[in-house]
This record gives C-alpha cells, structure tokens and sequence, in this order.
C-alpha cells in the first residue's frame, strides 16, 4: 500500500501541473502522427595519473517514439509504439553491459459517455525486450568475468488487456482504469526447466511452463508538458495487481523523461525509471540516464 501511495502521489503532482495548460491542448479530429529518434550519450575518461580514482567508461542509449492517434466525433484511439536499448563499456570489462532494453507497444481506445471527458474504453499493452540479458560473476580462480544468460527476446515479454474507463484531457493527459485485465507473461520453458528449479522462480512462471496468465486491475496514466519554455517531461505509470495471487503487491512502473531542448538537433535528456515487480525482483529496480542527446523529429 505505501508502494501504491508513493507513486499515486508523485504522479498526482505531475498531473496537477498538467492540468493547469492541458486547456488548450485539442487534438484534431483524424489521423495524427507524431515520431522522435534521439541518442543519448555519455562518457568519463581518467588518465594513469588521475588519483581520484574512477574507471573510464562509454554509454549510449537509443530512444525511439511513435505516436499515432485518431479522433473521429466521440471515438478516440492512441497508440504508442516504443523502443529504449542502452550499453555502456568500461575500461578493462571484457563485456558490454546493457543500461536498457525495452520494446513496448500502449493502445487505448474509447467511446466518449456524453459530453464529458469520460470515455468507454478497452487497451492493449505488450511489452519485451530486443536482446539478451546477462548477469555477470567472477571466476574464483581465474578472476575473468562470467556472463551467464538470464533474459532473451520474448523471455519474458508481458501481454495485458482489458475493458475499462478512460478519463481523457487530451492525447497528452489521460489515465485508465481497467478493474479486469489480462495479462499473460510469456518466457522461454528453457529457464524454467533447469535442473532444482522452483515454481515461480523466473517471473512467477512454473517449472517446465512458457506463459502464466494473471487477472487483476490495471491502471495506467500518462502526461506530457512543458515545465518552462524548451524544457518538456513526459510522464507515464502502470500499475497492476493480481487477483489471483498476493493482489497486495502491485506492481509499479513508471517513466519520467525530461529533455532541455538546446536546439533543433540537440537536447540534454534526464530518464527515470522505477519498477517494482515481485515476481522479477522482490525490490525497486531504478535506473538513471543522463546525457546529451541528438535528436530526429517527424
């Protein structure tokens, strides 16, 4: 519950601060299409004399965005197609390391309930990875780094959808409710066939199967803005929890993403990310990007 409250009350600052400009956000009716490519990069560099300490390091990171949304008299469709990939390399690491990798595609539609904001809706969300995932040990005796498998594309990829109501400012502030969503979470039966392995033991998955399926409730918001002139954050929350099994723990995952527009082509860019998934990680996971970013608008 203190998890829920937490994001509840930082998502609700944000949408309060939306609401004071969403006014004269209005999307035209019929096809609108929106697309950003942006490359994030960062790098440290230390010579032999440094005695600060610190490794030298490179990490990029690869952002894609589409949105294409319609709008016809009280029907309403958004989707969102999403790609975030990362690598860093650090000097004297055999292996590059992945900061990111997230393949995810948001649709939600809906039919609006008379002359109000409120919508009938129904939304899809799919979401995976694009490589494999590793984690990294030492071998004892030699001191050279071990790589051993842990995720690969589709292992696990999430799978969630539902009826609902959407309630709709524009296509730049909205949040769904959906008290009965499926979710199906998809894995390779190879990791959940290995020798002493345990039910549930890889993204709640049991021993030999490739999918679970789950019931529960969805909620899902997301709110673009501008903080000041040239300075844009785009917030977006899911929350979910399962009937079926512990519907106390709800998962949580939410993005914020600030770019400080320097020009046409270049922008500072702040990524947050948190999740909270206790059938991956009994604990926050949370991620920083900072970085320079190039950026491609059409």
């Amino acid at each position: 519950m203190k998890k829920i409250l937490l994001s509840l009350l930082i998502f609700g600052g944000v949408l309060n601060a939306q609401a004071q400009d969403s006014d004269s956000d209005e999307q035209k009716e019929g096809w609108t299409t929106e697309g950003n490519i942006q490359l994030l990069f960062n790098q440290s560099a230390f010579n032999a004399e440094w005695t600060g300490g610190g490794t030298s390091n490179i990490a990029g990171n690869l952002i894609f965005n589409y949105d294409f949304n319609y709008l016809k008299d009280d029907f309403t469709w958004d989707s969102k197609i999403l790609v975030d990939y990362g690598l860093t390399k650090q000097k004297g690491d055999e292996f590059p390391r992945k900061t990111s990798d997230r393949l995810e595609f948001n649709s939600v539609a809906g039919k609006q309930v008379e002359d109000s904001n409120w919508f009938y809706s129904f939304f899809t969300n799919f979401r995976t990875q694009v490589t494999k995932g590793y984690t990294f040990s030492k071998d004892a005796e030699t001191g050279e780094t071990i790589r051993t498998e842990r995720t690969s594309f589709f292992s696990p990829a999430y799978l969630q959808f539902g009826p609902g109501m959407l309630w709709k400012k524009s296509e730049n502030f909205y949040v769904n409710i959906a008290p009965a969503t499926a979710r199906f979470i998809f894995v390779d039966s190879y990791f959940t066939s290995v020798e002493g392995y345990q039910d549930g033991d890889y993204f709640g998955v049991d021993k030999g199967s490739s999918s679970r399926f789950e019931l529960g409730a969805s909620v899902s918001a997301y709110a673009k803005f501008d903080i000041i002139e040239n300075v844009k954050m785009e917030n977006i929350l899911n929350l979910y929890s399962n009937y079926l099994e512990d519907p106390q723990n709800v998962d949580i995952d939410y993005t914020m993403n600030v770019k400080m527009k320097i020009n046409d082509l270049l922008s500072t860019n702040f990524i947050f990310q948190t999740i909270y998934d206790d059938n991956a990680v009994g604990a926050f996971q949370v991620r920083e990007v900072f970085g320079l970013g190039f950026n491609y608008s059409f």
